[in-house]
């Protein structure tokens, strides 16, 4: 086994510290009790009270939920239909096809942000939870349908052909052999999709209204004022409910491996 360069293990621990340094400061000084977060007052849970009591958080938060489980409903119903569909019919078309499907995941968020807008302007969609719904599941969609679809390429069609030659009809084929064998894949594109829309701001903020308040843009806007401990202890629940999202997302794609 080749020893680690010194170089190396300079460069790894610089990056090291400024990944995850802001990270630990953060959940640091959430619990200081200074309103100052550059001074260390002494340990406090007051800012998590407050952040508990404050209504506005507490209804950007449930609006924020709500639109990553619509999201990720919307994503997973398209994006498994079309890798099914694509495997199940194969064609020419479908480098074409999977390249124009990942587009919303390669073109820049503001650009994209700013094409919602100027559709849902153009046909004349009120601005608020459809407008929200629509473009989240948007980018949503390539994540299950690149996960389902890699995972439709290892299935054996034998299984298929056998359950055929026994009489099973095309609904029983998917019910019993096709989604227990997707299943895990599609877990992992709801978790993978549900960070993304919970955590996403650039193009929120281009497709919201203004009667809908969103968790990411609250934290945003709050942020143009300096950042306060109370900040600090709300990104430390999104960052232990990503961090949670991300374990559950590893431990099914490590299961997903297996078999």
């Amino acid at each position: 086994m080749k020893k680690i360069s010194k170089p190396a293990i300079i460069f790894l621990f610089l990056i090291t510290i400024l990944n995850y340094l802001p990270i630990i400061l953060t959940v640091i000084y959430s619990f200081n009790f200074s309103k100052i977060t550059s001074v260390w007052g002494g340990f406090s849970l007051k800012w998590y009270k407050l952040l508990f009591e404050n209504r506005d958080i507490q209804q950007s938060f449930i609006n924020s939920l709500i639109l990553a489980f619509f999201s990720c409903f919307f994503a997973v119903i398209i994006g498994v239909s079309a890798a099914i569909s694509m495997r199940n019919k194969q064609t020419k078309l479908d480098k074409f096809i999977t390249y124009f499907s990942t587009l919303p995941i390669m073109i820049p968020e503001i650009i994209l942000g700013m094409l919602f807008m100027a559709i849902f302007s153009f046909i004349n969609i009120p601005f608020g939870f459809i407008t929200l719904i629509i473009a989240h599941t948007s980018f949503c969609i390539p994540y299950v349908f690149l996960i389902v679809k890699s995972r439709l390429i290892g299935m054996d069609d034998t299984l298929i052909e056998a359950a055929k030659d026994l009489g099973a009809s095309n609904l029983q084929i998917f019910v019993d052999i096709v989604l227990p064998y997707i299943y895990p894949s599609i877990i992992s594109g709801v978790l993978l999709s549900f960070a993304m829309s919970f955590d996403d701001v650039v193009i929120s903020i281009f497709t919201t209204g203004s009667t809908v308040n969103l968790l990411a843009i609250k934290i945003y806007t709050r942020m143009k004022t300096g950042v306060t401990p109370e900040i600090n202890a709300l990104a430390t629940i999104i960052l232990i409910i990503t961090v949670i999202i991300i374990i559950v997302f590893e431990r099914i794609n490590s299961k997903h491996e297996k078999f």
